[in-house]
């Protein structure tokens, strides 16, 4: 594996390697509990690698990825930060049991110090998170109100979104008042990753 043009960081051959097993674990695992779309596999580290890998920036404290899934971005966002030194501890939220055996052999076999918490967001303690990330799992307006409830009052929200966005934003802002800012998808033309901060329900 190789890092794509547009990433500037430094990243070691052993980071590429841990990455590269990760894609190695999903391949393996996607015909059994469908981590990811089939029509994906074929482009794997572009496509959900990648793309994952560019929420991810140094942060301290506690980062939680929401709806983790197959761990995306979440055990991107784990590698990265331990291959950077990153004083941060990675909680990855998944109500699905068979996605947490995933999530529990990739901490096993890539050696990340991930906590892994099975359960419905909704449903589980407050997790005092400084940065909230996720994928592919709800609507804005939706997210929100799963995010707030685990976020300090000075935490940052990380959540990629697609084409819809603006439309996303709109609707958001019927029952929230944010700060965002829309940073362009370096794998996707008309996707953005949002940056969004001072969450409060109108």
């Amino acid at each position: 594996m190789e890092a794509p043009a547009w990433w500037v960081a430094d990243v070691s051959r052993e980071t590429l390697e841990k990455l590269q097993a990760y894609a190695d674990l999903i391949r393996k695992w996607t015909p059994k509990i469908n981590l990811v779309a089939k029509s994906t596999v074929g482009d794997l580290e572009v496509r959900h690698l990648w793309d994952s890998a560019q929420v991810y920036e140094p942060r301290e404290d506690h980062w939680v990825d929401l709806g983790s899934g197959g761990g995306l971005p979440g055990v991107v966002v784990a590698i990265l930060a331990q291959a950077n030194g990153d004083d941060v501890k990675v909680t990855l939220v998944e109500s699905d049991q068979r996605k947490c055996a995933f999530l529990r052999t990739c901490a096993r076999e890539l050696s990340l110090q991930i906590n892994i918490v099975a359960g419905r967001i909704e449903e589980i303690p407050p997790l005092n998170a400084k940065t909230i990330s996720a994928r592919a799992l709800a609507p804005l307006d939706e997210l929100m109100g799963l995010a707030k409830p685990h976020l300090t009052n000075d935490g940052l929200c990380i959540f990629q979104k697609g084409a819809q966005w603006g439309i996303e934003i709109q609707a958001a802002q019927k029952n929230w008042r944010f700060s965002y800012e829309a940073m362009p998808s370096k794998t996707n033309s008309e996707a953005v990753v949002l940056k969004i901060k001072d969450i409060t329900r109108v």
